[in-house]
């Protein structure tokens, strides 16, 4: 008897600790990251009413490159999309340099920051790989996740439907 309370107690304890964590279902994530231009922002600084795409990157992370790379011919077409882009990384000059390279400053719609030590965002949608991206609609409610790398047309589609 003594194991099956023990037993149903490890189940509830199990199910409280997995409620407290946060999902990708919970919306943005509360992040606080320190931008390439040394300023921290949050999703208090999103404009409202207006759509959001996560990307979760590391500066020096092949696939990351790659996205962005592939990505920016159609930057022009995201210009209604906030986008914030969040590293772990915690050298700003790394940050400031990955921005420079995609020529990401003009883009006034893009924020780059880090999120330092905290690994808030990650550990939000418990993330393994990067890039990770996630879009959000308008009123802040996830419409997509991709923990892997999306082909840009299929990248731009959900966007559109957003």
């Amino acid at each position: 008897m003594k194991k099956l309370y023990l037993l149903l107690y490890l189940i509830v304890a199990a199910g409280c600790s997995q409620a407290q964590t946060l999902g990708a279902n919970s919306g943005i994530p509360p992040y606080h990251i320190l931008t390439t231009d040394s300023a921290y922002v949050t999703p208090a600084n999103l404009k409202k009413n207006k759509p959001v795409m996560i990307i979760y990157f590391a500066p020096d992370c092949g696939h990351c490159q790659h996205l962005i790379n592939d990505l920016k011919p159609e930057l022009k077409n995201l210009t209604g999309v906030q986008i914030v882009m969040i590293t772990f990384v915690t050298q700003l000059k790394a940050i400031q340099v990955f921005q420079r390279d995609y020529d990401l400053a003009k883009y006034h719609n893009i924020i780059i920051g880090t999120e330092g030590y905290t690994y808030l965002v990650q550990k939000y949608y418990q993330i393994k790989n990067t890039p990770f991206i996630a879009i959000y609609d308008k009123n802040g409610k996830v419409s997509k996740t991709y923990d892997k790398v999306p082909t840009i047309p299929v990248l731009m589609s959900a966007v559109k439907k957003v």
